[in-house]
């Protein structure tokens, strides 16, 4: 096979599987944007925001098309989740073909953002520039042999201040069903569903991002998925059969440990609260009492709480608590 023959064939399988992605978008009519939008994310630019990708794709008529990949991209009303199953059914099989699958990767994607418009777009963790900085957020699960990858879901992370803001939600369109989902809980959903459509199991692979959640590993658990991730050096882990051990019984010293019930000891916790209180009595300190910076010729009264314990040298005033 030569050159040429090869590019028409690589022409017309593209071809072909744009066809077959296009059979779930609902209109015909979105076949040519597809398209033209497909193969401008296979181009060799670094943008691939629609404006360039139509100078690209189309350059006798540049206007035109980007009207239409925009359209297609930012309001036709076609499911990406249903996209993503229909590349699975395609691609999934292939892989296989090379070998079996060996597991699936949990990992999020940022994306650096200048404005604070776009959806879900916030000052977090982005992986591009390994630092805080605006930007937005997905998370995926991907299924892997030892030759290749194909991501199999794809969704966008909405953090808690765009999902509680009405007027932003209804500004860019969010839709009423889509709450605040913390990112291992988006994965957990998207492992599921996997799960439901029949793909091969694989060992779960995921950063600490993921690992220190201990729902998230439950869960997998709970869906007979062995994983390997990665925890911080401050978490607390436990083998099988093992728990925790129980707090040691309080030793009537000290404050009660809130885990028994009990209140804190009242003299150690709220000294400010009795100065507030507690008018002041020359020559007198309390139990517990935060004293002053300068041993001053007045103190607090014991206001019923304690007793007094050192004195000033003024004469002790007789207790208000009768003592």
């Amino acid at each position: 096979m030569d050159l040429q023959d090869g590019i028409e064939t690589s022409e017309s399988r593209f071809a072909a599987y744009v066809e077959t992605l296009a059979s779930v978008l609902g209109h015909a009519d979105r076949v040519a944007p597809l398209k033209a939008y497909c193969t401008g994310l296979l181009l060799p630019r670094e943008r691939k925001s629609v404006e360039p990708m139509a100078a690209r794709v189309e350059p006798g008529r540049v206007q035109a098309a980007h009207q239409s990949l925009h359209h297609f991209v930012a309001k036709a009303d076609w499911s990406d989740d249903a996209v993503l199953s229909r590349v699975r059914e395609q691609v999934l099989p292939a892989l296989e073909r090379q070998g079996q699958i060996r597991a699936w990767i949990v990992d999020d994607t940022g994306f650096p953002k200048k404005g604070k418009h776009s959806v879900g777009v916030a000052r977090q963790y982005c992986g591009q520039l390994g630092k805080q900085d605006n930007c937005q957020v997905a998370v995926s699960l991907s299924v892997a042999t030892e030759q290749a990858s194909l991501p199999i879901a794809y969704q966008l992370y909405l953090p808690e201040s765009w999902a509680n803001d009405p007027d932003r939600r209804a500004k860019t369109g969010v839709p009423e069903n889509v709450v605040f989902r913390t990112k291992p809980e988006i994965a957990l959903a998207q492992i599921r569903a996997a799960l439901e459509a029949g793909v091969s199991r694989g060992v779960v692979l995921a950063d600490a991002g993921y690992g220190n959640d201990t729902a998230f590993r439950t869960g997998l658990t709970k869906v007979g998925l062995t994983y390997v991730v990665g925890v911080q050096s401050s978490i607390r882990l436990w083998s099988p059969g093992t728990q925790p051990l129980p707090p040691k019984p309080w030793s009537g010293r000290g404050p009660r440990p809130r885990a028994f019930g009990g209140r804190l000891n009242m003299r150690r916790s709220q000294p400010r609260n009795w100065r507030k209180r507690c008018p002041r009595t020359p020559g007198t300190w309390l139990l517990g009492a935060r004293a002053p910076r300068r041993r001053l010729p007045h103190a607090l009264p014991p206001c019923g709480f304690g007793r007094p314990i050192a004195t000033t040298g003024a004469p002790s005033p007789t207790l208000r608590n009768g003592s």
